[in-house]
């Protein structure tokens, strides 16, 4: 059986992300969806629980995708699944640069870990986690950049940090 794990903060979760997630489900047996702590970020908008349910709650039509979570280093994680495959979209070079300076680190901790990187659809390209979360903080619409099913629980969440800096 093929496994994929796509990691991520997913705060929150993005189409662009679900993107991704949808064409490994194709490529893959499995998909685990790891909902993982980052470290540089230092101030999610969403818990670690909150992320985990609306990733849930967005992959849920995909029946070959589970959803997990860690604090642990990637490359540790992946242990748990040997033969594992790592699935990390790329939306810029700029990104390319960083994952692939982290694929180097995951090797050197797990030499036999593979790293596979999917392009981002175009209509992907601009879409990142800290984009919604602008977005939401101002009240613009989500409809087109996060799942259908998170959105209200997004939009309650910026409410909230408006009220808190407005």
């Amino acid at each position: 059986m093929s496994i994929a794990i796509c990691p991520g903060s997913f705060d929150p979760i993005t189409l662009g992300h679900l993107n991704i997630i949808r064409r490994a489900s194709k490529i893959f047996d499995r998909v685990i969806v790891c909902v993982m702590v980052n470290s540089s970020k230092t101030s999610p908008m969403f818990t670690m629980e909150e992320r985990v349910d609306m990733v849930r709650r967005s992959v849920r039509r995909y029946p070959n995708v589970d959803v997990d979570t860690s604090d642990h280093m990637l490359a540790e994680y992946a242990k748990k699944y040997p033969k594992a495959v790592i699935v990390k979209g790329l939306r810029a070079t700029s990104d390319f640069e960083y994952e692939f300076q982290m694929n180097l680190i995951n090797k050197k901790i797990s030499p036999e870990l593979e790293t596979l990187f999917l392009t981002a659809s175009s209509k992907y390209t601009f879409l990142s986690s800290s984009v919604v979360r602008e977005m939401a903080r101002y009240g613009a619409d989500l409809a087109g950049f996060v799942p259908n099913e998170i959105i209200d629980e997004i939009e309650r969440k910026a409410k909230g940090w408006r009220k808190e800096n407005g």
